[in-house]
């Protein structure tokens, strides 16, 4: 047993991938350590993490779920306004983005991930850095700001996770706590995407994961994410609350793929690289002047957000809420309702949540996904306004390629985009496949490499 033990703990501690002299070492065997008791144990604990973590995320999302209606809907009505006042979202980003600021500024951690470096697996943060991310993110979710939830659940389901670990054990090996914090992750986001697969997907393709201990990792996060997921719906339904899942109810057909409609692919493709590579080059250059000046900077920046949708409800006759949020529970109705949004009505809606999503990413704590899923929904919607292009299709095409532009994870994007739309995501997935492949390219190239003191945004993946 202990052998075995020690045999397994070893295989933690190894990089995936080894370089000069390291490679002449011969690799532990793979198959011998999926046999070993020490795995068991592993997976065994990989499963009882699973539980806490997702029992957590799942209350994070239903904190954020009940304060994001009472800030904006119900505080209005008691303070005696006949409903939501066209200028309520001045002082909500205000005071959002003075709590993020206060956060960021003097708590440890600095708030959690900066959400303009991209979508990275990083390392598990410390228990103390905790509350800060926690507070950010709330302050960042329930206050308007264009960010999603799965950034800052990432970081509390492998801080939460490894900080388990340490209780039980005094002195882990560190790829022990790697693989039992990734398991965290895995969990705490196992039902946030519509399906614990997609989570694992995302995690697998942002941290590089590969070679022939893919599955020592690998395993333990699936089990992780299977026991989360059936958290998540254990809670969902005991408490009326459902999963917090991303999912259409009502999609509209989709049809045979035309060859205009793979002319289009290359249009939306590339259209979707520029428009995320404005995105992130603006955002990074707004950072550095956030930084210089945090606490009015960020409050700035969330009247900035506020603006942008004031000047889109006041011009469209839409609500506001189209430009604020992540976006992640307004896909499905926008989808439904896509026939009453005019060609202006959905280009004043790319324009205006693309640079709130931008300022956002500049100053705010969170996710970049679903805004970057809603933007290309959006640019999809208003192409397929124009000859030889379905309205499913051009959904589809857009979330895929708008996704790759932001987060640079085709495979990933490709699934987000097929996935969501259920049994008509087969009939898509070649369009959606080569608009996710002319985004990739396109923004590799749009993408400042080393030598311009920029690191690409696939550069400096922790291996797992």
């Amino acid at each position: 047993m202990r052998a075995a033990r020690r045999q397994c703990e070893e295989a933690m501690r190894m990089p995936v991938g080894t370089t000069g002299s390291e490679a002449a070492a011969p690799p532990p065997d793979p198959m011998r350590l999926l046999r070993s008791r020490a795995y068991l144990v592993l997976l065994l604990m990989a499963a009882l993490i699973g539980v806490p973590v997702s029992a957590v995320a799942f209350g994070f999302l239903a904190l954020v779920g009940e304060v994001q209606p009472l800030i904006y809907t119900d505080l209005p009505e008691a303070l005696g306004f006949d409903g939501t006042p066209v200028w309520w979202p001045v002082p909500l980003l205000a005071v959002g983005g003075l709590l993020v600021a206060l956060t960021v500024q003097y708590l440890p951690g600095h708030g959690g991930h900066e959400p303009t470096a991209g979508f990275k697996a990083t390392g598990a943060p410390t228990p103390v850095e905790l509350p800060g991310i926690f507070a950010a993110a709330l302050a960042t979710l329930c206050f308007a700001a264009v960010l999603g939830p799965e950034a800052p659940l990432l970081a509390l389901g492998s801080g939460l996770a490894a900080g388990a670990v340490r209780l039980v054990r005094r002195d882990p090996p560190e790829r022990m706590s790697a693989v039992l914090g990734a398991a965290g992750s895995f969990a705490a986001v196992s039902s946030l995407l519509g399906s614990p697969l997609l989570g694992a997907f995302l995690l697998m393709e942002a941290s590089g994961l590969g070679g022939p201990m893919m599955a020592m990792v690998l395993v333990p996060g699936l089990l992780a994410a299977g026991v989360g997921a059936l958290i998540f719906v254990g809670l969902g339904s005991w408490t009326g609350l459902g999963t917090y899942s991303l999912t259409l109810h009502d999609v509209p057909e989709a049809t045979r793929p035309t060859a205009a409609e793979f002319g289009w692919a290359l249009v939306i493709g590339l259209s979707a690289a520029l428009v995320g590579a404005g995105i992130r080059w603006l955002a990074v250059r707004l950072r550095t002047r956030v930084e210089r000046r945090r606490l009015p900077a960020t409050v700035v920046m969330g009247l900035v957000v506020a603006g942008l949708a004031i000047g889109y409800a006041e011009a469209s006759g839409k609500p506001a809420t189209d430009v604020l949020y992540s976006g992640q529970t307004a896909l499905d109705p926008f989808l439904t309702h896509s026939a009453a949004y005019s060609v202006g009505a959905l280009a004043l809606l790319v324009l205006c949540k693309g640079l709130a999503y931008c300022v956002s990413l500049s100053a705010f704590r969170g996710g970049p996904i679903f805004p970057a899923m809603f933007v290309g929904a959006a640019g999809g919607i208003l192409c397929s306004h124009l000859p030889g292009l379905s309205l499913i299709a051009g959904f589809a095409m857009g979330i895929g390629a708008m996704s790759t532009a932001m987060l640079q994870l085709p495979l990933v994007s490709v699934l987000l985009a097929t996935l969501l739309i259920g049994d008509r995501g087969v009939t898509v997935m070649p369009l959606v496949i080569v608009a996710v492949v002319v985004s990739y390219v396109a923004t590799a190239r749009l993408t400042p490499g080393k030598g311009t003191g920029q690191e690409p945004s696939g550069a400096g993946r922790p291996r797992v």
